[in-house]
């Protein structure tokens, strides 16, 4: 009797015990990788058309909030053109400004700059993407146009970047900017706490160092992730696909003191 007693002391101490995923983690932003299908835009005749949104859609380009496909941050959008090489963009849900983007293009129209706020989590996160462009413009349209692919994300704030794991009996838990994602190894769907596009999550631990993430919003899984870790515990090799879009990012989680 005693010695059951002792072993059932000790099986909490293991069924919480910590894994190599428990820390602080931060995005290595040099290590992001693009690849898939390009973004398109279109400014021409008065009307913006954003081709690689799912779905597509056309609004007038004149500053006014125009009514869109409703899209997790999205329900509305005003497009701003400032001059020939400068567009603002402002994202609403509710009336209530969600992102905000002002994109310009280099003066040989070979690359686009975006400029991003994204006011979704408790604290807002701004963010630098260049995009190389690998489709030209159609005649006559804005210099925005046409297709354009990621190249690199040169700045994040530290809200975007920081991530916090922690080990739950047969599962994980882990926040980022106020919202919390805890789910369990067992393949049922949880939602992400104080998300405002109500993400449903499940999780698949592959092996010891291996964990598959699939991410819902609307009905349709927009994102599976794997998560790698490396052999030394130092960082995580993470690869997003979005099957909607058809596009793949990868990057590196680096483990902090």
């Amino acid at each position: 009797m005693k010695s059951l007693i002792s072993l059932a002391l000790l099986m909490p101490a293991v069924t919480f015990a910590a894994t190599s995923f428990d820390g602080t983690w931060r995005l290595k932003l040099e290590s992001m990788q693009f690849s898939g299908a390009p973004d398109k835009y279109e400014i021409s005749n008065g009307n913006y058309t954003c081709g690689s949104c799912a779905p597509a859609f056309t609004v007038k380009a004149d500053g006014a909030d125009q009514a869109t496909p409703v899209h997790t941050g999205r329900d509305h959008l005003a497009v701003k053109v400032v001059s020939a090489t400068v567009v603002e963009l402002s994202n609403k849900v509710g009336g209530k400004v969600t992102a905000t983007d002002t994109v310009t293009v280099s003066a040989d129209g070979s690359k686009l700059t975006v400029k991003s706020v994204d006011y979704t989590g408790p604290k807002p996160v701004t963010f630098v993407a260049t995009e190389k462009r690998v489709a030209p413009a159609p005649k006559g349209a804005h210099a925005i146009s046409g297709s354009w692919m990621t190249d690199s994300v040169p700045e994040v704030s530290e809200a975007g970047r920081v991530m916090v794991v922690q080990s739950t009996p047969n599962g994980l838990k882990y926040t980022q900017n106020g919202r919390t994602t805890d789910v369990k190894f067992d393949g049922k769907e949880y939602a992400v706490q104080n998300d405002p596009s109500h993400a449903l999550v499940t999780m698949k631990k592959i092996g010891e160092r291996q964990i598959e993430e699939r991410r819902k919003t609307e009905g349709k899984i927009y994102d599976v992730v794997m998560w790698t870790m490396a052999a030394d515990g130092k960082s995580i090799a993470m690869v997003d696909e979005d099957p909607v879009h058809g596009t793949k990012v990868s990057f590196v989680m680096e483990k902090q003191p």
